[in-house]
Formats: structure tokens, C-alpha cells, sequence
């Protein structure tokens, strides 16, 4: 039987973002532009993101460091790595992703999932959208049914990239950004499961990401969309 970790599925997920946020992706499907103006304003308020490359977004000042090289995990949050110390918001997310689709139920609670998750968080609440994180782990029934198959999975990152909308209205208005310091982030990869008996699985994952990432500070996670943005 393949046991899934369907909370990791970003497609089902995160319908804890802000009714601002879904109001916002409404209307840049309709508009077909959505304001980086806007986009912070929600932010403010819980909110949702789209796409940006290296050229139009300022980059953040600090010592980037490589997704690939992820600290070991903290006391109390099991296999769940803390947060790496990245001052670039792709390389950021990367690393977050990866963080996201992988777990280990062998050794790892479901509490000290969610304690591991928040780690990587923005401590500034205006902007934290931690429901939309926590919205990925499943409720505790489906968590001890993973763990007795010794449920786990791995994830690899392909690429993560700023979406569209996100890198026009940023170049629009490259200075509404220095509000908040949030950057929308879409980042692709596989996910590989195993369980008991051999059992296993992979599939392809895909997940757009707010990221906060002040000058002169290491990147922190804002929150996860309940869509992904190309």
C-alpha cells in the first residue's frame, strides 16, 4: 500500500492563508498583473506571491550559504533541520522546500515536526503566515498511521526561480519592496518516499514560497502558497 505524506502535497494545502491572499491571486487572474504595492499591503496582512529573477529583485547584503549544506537538527525537533543562515532569497527557499518534503516518522514526533517547521519562520507576526505552514503536517491520527509503516521521505531541489508577476510589478516599482522585504519564490523538485517492506514511491513537487529577507539579516520563512505560481 503506498502511504503518502499528503500534506506535503502543496497542491491540497494551505488553505490557511488570509482571505486577503486568495482575494489577492483572484484578481491578478483577472487583472493579469498583480501590484508588488499590493502584494505587500497583503503581506501585511497574511498573503500570497508570484515570480522575480536575480536582476530585478535587490539582493539582500550577508554570507549566502549552499541549501545542500543543511545544519543538523536542533534538540527537540528530531530529523527536522534548522534553519541554514542564507541571505538570498532563491537560495532560501530552496533550502525551505527541501525542509518541507522531507521527514522521517522513524524519529521524529509529529510535535517535533511542527517545532522544527517553525524554526525557519519570520519572527516579525505582521507578516508570518505560520497556518499555511502548519497546514502541511497531517493531524496526528494520520501522522501515528505514517509512523507505524516507518513512514520517510527525501527530497532533491531542480531549481527555484522569482515567478512573473512578482519580477514585473517589482520592476515597476522596485522600491515598494523595501517595506516588508518579501520575495515570492517558486521552487521544483522530487520527493522520494519509503515505508516498511521496500515499499516507496517519488513524485515530482512544486511549491511557491514567501520569503523575508532583510538587509544585513539571514532569510526567514514568510509562508507558503495555496497555488503554485510559474
Amino acid at each position: 500500500m503506498r502511504n503518502r505524506f499528503p500534506s506535503l502535497s502543496l497542491s491540497s494545502y494551505g488553505s490557511g492563508w488570509s482571505a486577503n491572499w486568495r482575494i489577492a491571486i483572484v484578481a491578478a487572474a483577472v487583472t493579469g498583473l498583480l501590484a508588488l504595492a499590493v502584494i505587500v499591503a497583503l503581506l501585511t496582512g497574511g498573503g500570497n506571491g508570484h515570480q522575480a529573477p536575480d536582476s530585478a529583485a535587490p539582493a539582500p547584503t550577508g554570507s549566502p550559504s549552499s541549501p545542500e549544506a543543511a545544519p543538523k537538527p536542533s534538540p527537540g525537533s528530531g530529523s527536522v533541520p534548522g534553519p541554514p543562515q542564507i541571505a538570498e532569497p532563491v537560495a532560501y527557499a530552496k533550502a525551505a522546500a527541501q525542509m518541507l518534503w522531507s521527514y522521517d516518522t522513524r524519529d521524529t514526533s509529529r510535535d517535533q515536526q511542527l517545532a522544527g517547521m517553525r524554526a525557519w519562520m519570520t519572527t516579525e507576526t505582521k507578516y508570518a503566515d505560520w497556518t499555511s505552514v502548519a497546514g502541511q503536517v497531517p493531524d496526528p491520527v494520520l501522522w501515528s498511521r505514517m509512523a507505524d509503516q516507518d513512514q520517510h521521505a527525501t527530497a532533491h531541489i531542480t531549481e527555484g526561480h522569482y515567478p512573473g508577476a512578482f519580477k514585473q510589478a517589482l520592476a515597476e516599482d522596485p522600491s515598494a519592496i523595501t517595506e516588508a522585504y518579501i520575495y515570492v519564490v517558486t521552487v521544483n523538485g522530487k520527493q522520494t518516499l519509503s515505508w516498511k517492506q521496500g515499499g516507496g514511491g517519488a513524485e515530482e513537487r512544486a511549491a511557491t514560497l514567501a520569503v523575508q529577507c532583510r538587509p544585513d539579516h539571514d532569510c526567514t520563512l514568510a509562508a507558503i502558497a495555496p497555488s503554485v505560481t510559474q
